[in-house]
């Protein structure tokens, strides 16, 4: 069985994500979701919250997706899913840089687990999940980028959190 791992943070999880999930899911035969916390970033959603967002987004793809948390080192969570493959998306040249050097690196950790790059689908590339919080933060239509009901959740969690500028 091929097993592939895409890492994120999904803080929120945004139409682009699920571009590159649905078609990963075609590139192996189970797609582990591994959801993580990334220190340089302040997230708007707990780790659990994150994953139960993730694992409602994903429902219609059934068992061709598992959607796990994690917090180690990417290399050491796709040997421990067994994954041969990590799936990572792209969106611009300034993401290519990163991931380049990111890729290089896993393969000096482990030469077994290649990395798969996925260009998202053109009408999604923009698609950033901080500018998606930033532009709601703002008052701005995100319609566009999440689902309905990511939508209504990332609204509700600036509500919550008085997070909102300035309109």
């Amino acid at each position: 069985m091929r097993i592939g791992v895409y890492p994120g943070t999904f803080d929120p999880i945004t139409l682009g994500h699920m571009d590159i999930i649905r078609r990963g899911t075609r590139l192996v035969d189970k797609l582990v979701i591994g959801v993580t916390t990334n220190p340089s970033k302040s997230p708007l959603f707990s780790d659990e919250e994150r994953l139960d967002m993730v694992r409602r987004e994903t429902a219609d793809l059934g068992d061709k997706v598992e959607v796990v948390g994690f917090n180690s080192l990417l290399m050491k969570f796709a040997e421990k899913q067994g994954a041969s493959v990590i799936v990572r998306g792209l969106r611009a040249v300034a993401d290519f840089e990163y991931e380049y050097q990111m890729a290089g690196m896993n393969q000096q950790l482990n030469d077994q687990i290649e990395t798969v790059f996925l260009m998202a689908d053109v009408s999604l590339q923009p698609i950033a999940s901080r500018l998606v919080k930033e532009i709601a933060m703002f008052g701005g239509e995100i319609h566009k980028f999440v689902t309905p009901k990511v939508e209504e959740e990332i609204t509700q969690r600036i509500l919550e959190t008085g997070l909102k500028g300035d309109q």
